[in-house]
């Protein structure tokens, strides 16, 4: 049996989880009394427990249903700004502090079920898409709110002061309190460059009870727990009692009234999503750390169940955090068992030193939490000020701040959805909606002609204009586009839209589509339409919408297109059709002679060439050649037609050329004697004049005269191929 000590994996998620609950159970302990001290000085302790119980029971049920190891869930900041605000503003509005412990437990247990909703129907994935302006905006504003709910408490000032008034009232704050709190946020900020084996919340607690107690030593009035307004002071709730507390809540939130419990629904969502976003964005950071990759909506699942069970036994809800995340992942957490590990480890510890809360100083915490709220103001956002192209940005930032502070964080968070649709719509205005603009005589179809039906294309090739649009199609977009077409309506004979980058398309687009048809209409010239697929990535079939809204009714005016390619050849073959030039639609083998390439030539010498070559037919969709195949042969085409097909990787392939009759393919083959580099496949059924290069090499000996003709022949053609294909790809490179 392999031996324990030969799994360092064990040690490093024990370590991790105890370092981590370290971190986490002094910040729940805080979280909570911020919130139940806002309802009565009273409730202080009450909340300490309910930090605790929080600590415990998320960080179990999150680390047993959760699947991103290393994540610690626990109490949080989030938690602590919307519950502590939702309890100032039942306090405001009179509210009995009995029937404001049981909504803000009532809350908790809505949140939770929320994320579980949130999690089942797959939002996990989207929540993680919210603008950083507006994620910066919230968090700044609750950093804000968190350090004014703490203030007076830092401060010793008389309960309820509003923080403004304790800042300017000197008079009245308690020395004590203050050198408690300073000597607490002293040790925190100093804490990284003393040591990095202890966490900063620690050695901030720790210096704050000291420094209590040194107190002491000169007002013996401080060793007493009991109604000492610098203590958070006993629970009052053990074992029994606790449970039966718990069940007297219950027996009483079944009294609430269902207008109650449906007024909560918004603040709910709110925190929901809240402690949604936090855990998911710690997920973020760790799955950059540690290379790994996180499941969003199970994450949601697990941490609705847990903040479900914690609510319920009178615990405060809470999110996956960043600090006791990072502290785990630092001292050696490897995997779930590093979460478990800290639950419990918080359990074990809530219960042996429960009388220990009792003489944790009030101002203490409140260091710890004004900390973790100046932590929270995200300074990075002031740099947007900097820059013209993100004041926008910056001001989506300081509306969401000043609408948290003034009004509330339900109302920011409306206004943060109300500003990231305002951002989706200004990336989505501000982007160009057509990629390029071209001619059908400079992005020719793969289609390679004759020189004369190519110098007739170079003249006419202007009647024909491309565009390649990418981005939404959309109201907001839409006469951004009508404006680029605007000016081509009145002397192109076709219009080819391009769809293959197009995200999406709404009916205001399509309407738009219905009157560049019919303007085009007007004067006989039609609207083409590619890569029109059944699916966009926003799911629309954008077939479908085009035939709901009309635009494709008229098959006289309008015409889809699989392809850009397909597209461009078809216009092609109508500008050659009207110079007679078009490829006869019922083809009849071409003889030797009747090739533009042997049309000098002596029937006698065709007629030995003929005597070399093989005449072949091969059904449409045939495999001619195939990648890596050695024949080294060139194919003539008598008939028929064929598409070459390049590899992109994968087992992908793409349509690079098409030829037709009287041309050949085949040559880089004949004159390298290189293995294939692509595929040759018939696009219909074909007939082939096949040349060797054994037979070659025995019809050089005879005829020199047709070797080096068929050979420079070919080298003229290739050339042409080659000076096209580098024009394509200067083109290319221009975008």
């Amino acid at each position: 049996m392999q031996s324990l000590a030969n799994k360092p994996f064990l040690s490093g998620d024990f370590w991790g989880g105890l370092a981590a609950m370290l971190v986490a159970l002094p910040a729940a302990v805080a979280f909570g009394v911020s919130i139940y001290a806002a309802i009565a000085p009273g409730y202080a302790a009450l909340g300490a427990l309910a930090g605790i119980v929080g600590a415990s029971v998320i960080g179990l049920i999150a680390a047993l249903l959760g699947g991103t190891d290393r994540l610690i869930s626990a109490p949080s900041a989030p938690a602590a700004a919307v519950l502590s605000a939702f309890a100032i503003g039942l306090v405001e509005e009179g509210m009995p502090a009995g029937d404001i412990v049981l909504l803000l437990l009532m809350l908790g247990i809505l949140a939770g079920l929320f994320q579980i909703l949130l999690g089942v129907i797959g939002i996990g994935r989207l929540i993680r898409y919210i603008p950083y302006p507006v994620v910066s905006g919230y968090l700044t504003g609750v950093g804000l709110i968190i350090i004014g709910s703490q203030i007076d408490k830092l401060l010793g000032a008389p309960d309820g002061t509003p923080w403004h008034e304790a800042l300017i009232s000197p008079w009245q704050w308690n020395w004590q309190a203050v050198t408690i709190g300073v000597a607490t946020i002293a040790a925190m900020l100093l804490a990284p460059r003393l040591t990095q084996r202890a966490p900063g919340t620690i050695l901030g607690i720790v210096a704050g009870i000291v420094v209590y107690f040194l107190l002491a030593t000169q007002d013996p009035a401080l060793l007493n727990s009991a109604d000492n307004p610098l203590l958070v002071g006993s629970p009052g709730v053990g074992g029994t009692g606790y449970y039966a507390a718990i069940v007297t809540r219950w027996r009483d939130i079944g009294d609430l009234r269902l207008s109650q419990i449906a007024a909560l629904l918004g603040s709910a969502l709110t925190l929901a999503v809240l402690l949604s976003i936090d855990t998911l964005k710690t997920c973020v950071v760790l799955d950059q750390m540690t290379r790994s990759q996180h499941n969003s909506n199970r994450e949601l699942v697990a941490q609705g169940v847990a903040n479900v069970a914690a609510s319920s036994v009178g615990g405060m809800p809470g999110s996956g955090t960043m600090g006791p995340t990072l502290v785990n992942l630092a001292s050696g957490g490897m995997t779930r068992a590093s979460s478990l590990v800290e639950g419990l480890s918080a359990l074990i510890f809530a219960l042996l030193l429960s009388n220990f809360i009792a003489w944790l100083p009030v101002a203490a915490l409140a260091g710890i939490l004004i900390v973790v709220g100046v932590r929270m103001i995200d300074r990075e956002a002031l740099r947007f000020v900097l820059s013209p192209s993100t004041v926008f940005d910056f001001a989506v930032v300081v509306t969401v701040v000043v609408v948290a502070l003034r009004v509330g964080l339900i109302a920011a968070s409306g206004v943060g959805v109300a500003m990231a649709i305002l951002l989706f719509l200004r990336e989505q205005i501000g982007g160009a909606v057509v990629r390029r603009k071209l001619y059908v005589n400079q992005r020719s179809s793969s289609w390679h002609r004759p020189e004369a039906e190519t110098r007739i294309l170079e003249e006419k090739g202007n009647q024909a204009v491309i565009f390649e649009l990418q981005g939404s199609l959309f109201f907001g977009t839409t006469q951004q586009l009508f404006s680029e077409l605007d000016p081509e309506l009145q002397t192109r004979r076709f219009i080819i839209l391009d769809f293959r980058r197009v995200q999406s398309v709404d009916v205001t687009a399509a309407h738009m589509l219905c009157q560049v048809r019919d303007a085009l209409t007007e004067h006989g010239a039609m609207l083409l339409l590619s890569d029109i697929r059944k699916n966009l990535p926003n799911g629309r079939n954008l077939r479908e919408l085009l035939e709901q809204t009309g635009v494709t009714g008229n098959a006289e005016s309008v015409r889809l297109f699989g392809e850009l390619d397909s597209a461009i050849e078809w216009v092609e073959e109508q500008m050659l059709g009207q110079t007679g030039q078009a490829t006869p639609v019922q083809e009849t083998p071409l003889e030797l002679m009747e090739m533009e390439m042997f049309q000098q030539r002596k029937d006698e010498t065709l007629a030995d060439l003929e005597a070399r070559l093989k005449k072949v037919t091969y059904p449409a969709g045939a495999t001619v050649y195939s990648r890596g195949q050695e024949d080294g042969a060139i194919y003539l085409i008598r008939r028929g037609a064929v598409k070459i097909f390049a590899p992109l990787g994968g087992g992908r392939l793409r349509h690079v050329a098409s030829y037709g009759r009287g041309d050949f393919f085949g040559g880089l083959g004949f004159l390298d004697g290189r293995p294939r580099g692509n595929d040759a496949v018939t696009a219909s059924e074909a007939e082939f004049f096949v040349l060797t290069a054994e037979q070659f090499n025995l019809l050089a000996d005879e005829h020199k005269r047709l070797a080096i003709a068929l050979l420079t022949a070919i080298a003229r053609s290739l050339a042409q191929r080659l000076r096209h294909a580098d024009t394509e790809i200067a083109m290319l490179h221009e975008y």
